[in-house]
């Protein structure tokens, strides 16, 4: 698995989740419980991880939604 995308905003992540699998690509969410460390304040990123097979493919539909810079 590769990491497509992290940040600090859920609704970017619920976003590119429910992009990508309306595309067939399916992505499972890292750190998503985080929030019981850091007390709830957002601090610590979630990641979005897909299939390695799948990431170019991820990258270029994120891109299209502007929800990844063209460097990444």
């Amino acid at each position: 698995m590769k990491e497509l995308l992290r940040t600090n905003d859920p609704t970017v992540i619920a976003f590119a989740v429910a992009i990508l699998e309306g595309e067939g690509i399916g992505c499972f969410q890292m750190d998503v419980h985080m929030s019981v460390l850091e007390g709830s304040i957002g601090v610590l990123p979630r990641r979005l991880m897909v299939a390695d097979r799948d990431l170019f493919q991820a990258r270029a539909i994120l891109r299209d939604v502007d929800l990844l810079p063209d460097d990444r």
